[in-house]
């Protein structure tokens, strides 16, 4: 004969589910050029727009053109890192989700970006990140698959779905309105409903639980 064990929810997973619906997720936007002349301000305004519409998110920026990281990492950095790494290490470490914003340069993401990646870990551990790209044809989506892979080593989820953004240059009019955003829109939507989840999800298990315990 078969049996079930029925199983409850221990008041402490319960109270940790309850408080992550009660706050708004804190998602950090990652602009990842800092190319002189880049187009990313643009997208990164649209982008903005539609996190700050949606429902539940807490957004703040790291603009990877404002901060002046060595590609010579240290475990004992100078004064002067120190410095640079203020300007970014607790806006990572108090958010709840990311979204990277990255153009495409020689089928991949831009060194500043994986600079900032490579400079922290545990920032980045156990949290989702949505990622919005554009370039060329491509749309920036071999930028994108890059990232996943570098994103899964440091125990991230990347959410599924993605805003691409292809020939970029053409899509948005003088005053960075998108020309035609209803697909653009909805893309957005998915991903940040997506991102969401995740962050949600994931805040509250670690409040029942330390990630890997």
């Amino acid at each position: 004969m078969n049996t079930t064990t029925a199983q409850t929810v221990s008041p402490s997973t319960a109270a940790a589910f309850e408080a992550a619906t009660a706050t708004p997720v804190k998602v950090a936007v990652i602009v990842g050029s800092n190319r002189e002349g880049r187009f990313g301000p643009v997208v990164a305004e649209w982008l903005l727009r539609r996190v700050r519409d949606h429902e539940g998110f807490d957004a703040d920026v790291i603009d990877l053109a404002e901060v002046d990281l060595p590609t010579s990492l240290s475990f004992r950095p100078s004064a002067d890192v120190v410095t640079e790494l203020a300007k970014v290490t607790p806006k990572l470490a108090e958010a709840d989700a990311f979204i990277v914003l990255t153009p495409e340069y020689n089928h991949s993401f831009p060194a500043s970006l994986k600079n900032v990646i490579d400079w922290h870990r545990a920032e980045w551990e156990a949290k989702p990140v949505g990622l919005v790209s554009y370039g060329g044809v491509s749309g920036g989506l071999r930028a994108v698959e890059h990232l996943r892979q570098v994103f899964a080593e440091l125990h991230m989820v990347t959410v599924r779905d993605t805003v691409s953004f292809h020939n970029a240059g053409g899509l948005f009019d003088d005053d960075g309105n998108h020309k035609d955003p209803a697909l653009a829109d909805a893309a957005a939507k998915g991903m940040l409903d997506q991102l969401h989840w995740w962050a949600w999800a994931l805040r509250a298990a670690k409040g029942a639980r330390a990630y890997g315990s």
